[in-house]
């Protein structure tokens, strides 16, 4: 199924896919054929907040995908840096990169951003805004193809 699928032999990380959008993306990515690394720091089921790194996997896999699970936390810059050493070891190359790491935001809910704590909007920059920002580096693993990052065959230069 998901071997014969558009995107075979794309290698992709999408960052923050416990749950939500991140992990609607990195499920049909997995359908469409990537070989798909995704992060979250979501291990321990929680009924609060539900979805975990391996609960993603297992539905990638469900789809016939090939899913590759790594804990970490974006707010830690040195945990960015194993996930992309990670792929770069395994795979020689990243072909595409979704950020979608975010603090998480339902503590906002209801409330005036005024009644919000300035911690939560340091958590909101630092985690959701920073991690992007840091996992767009340049790096060997990113940077040497000429795809994405402004280049490719479907995005010209």
């Amino acid at each position: 199924m998901a071997e014969r699928g558009p995107l075979h032999g794309v290698v992709a990380l999408v960052t923050g896919a416990s749950r939500g959008i991140g992990k609607g993306i990195a499920v049909e990515l997995g359908t469409a054929g990537a070989t798909v690394y995704f992060t979250a720091r979501s291990t321990e089921p929680d009924p609060q907040r539900p979805g975990t790194l391996a609960a993603t996997a297992e539905e990638i896999r469900a789809q016939g995908g090939r899913a590759v699970a790594l804990r970490c936390d974006h707010h830690v810059d040195a945990e960015v840096a194993e996930v992309f050493a990670r792929i770069e070891k395994d795979e020689g190359r990243l072909d595409l990169l979704v950020n979608n790491a975010t603090a998480e935001l339902s503590s906002m809910v209801g409330h005036r951003f005024w009644e919000l704590p300035i911690g939560l909007w340091d958590d909101v920059i630092g985690v959701g805004l920073r991690s992007h920002y840091v996992a767009s580096q340049p790096s060997p693993v990113r940077a040497e193809r000429g795809k994405g990052w402004g280049g490719g065959p479907t995005h010209p230069r």
